[in-house]
């Protein structure tokens, strides 16, 4: 199987990197259900990868992704693109979307492994043994 061009990081790391590089965005690839009420890293943009009603993959991710890099942000061919940090509950949803940007010329793409609320406890529960929240990083739920 061939190596994803998709940075893995922790949650933490990302957060850091969102404080070092202002150019940095973060997407929040989950339904927008999920992003609404389960919560989502405060600065979060949604953009869901897959949501309902049909719960198929957007076709128009990348497209709506590339729309934020607009604005002095986006790639030039004498600069880096401005890093792409993409999340979703465990880190799965995330790096599929990311190899989706990749395909589509993004340069500096980056997943969340542990997500917003990490993997499955002993007990089933999310948000006990990694993630976003369970790190204590900034999050808001509506």
């Amino acid at each position: 199987m061939a190596q994803s061009k998709v940075t893995a990081l922790t949650s933490p790391q990302a957060y850091q990197k969102l404080k070092e590089d202002p150019r940095a965005i973060l997407v929040d690839v989950r339904s927008n259900m999920e992003f609404l009420f389960v919560g989502h890293p405060k600065g979060a943009i949604s953009i869901p990868w897959i949501d309902e009603p049909d719960w198929k993959i957007d076709p128009q991710f990348a497209t709506e992704v590339r729309k934020l890099l607009l604005g002095g942000l986006s790639c030039h061919e004498d600069s880096e693109c401005a890093p792409v940090i993409l999340i979703c509950r465990s880190g799965k949803r995330s790096l599929d979307a990311g190899e989706c940007l990749v395909k589509d010329g993004f340069t500096q793409v980056y997943n969340v492994l542990d997500g917003f609320e990490g993997e499955l406890d002993e007990q089933h529960h999310r948000s006990s043994v990694g993630g976003w929240r369970y790190h204590d990083l900034p999050w808001e739920q509506c």
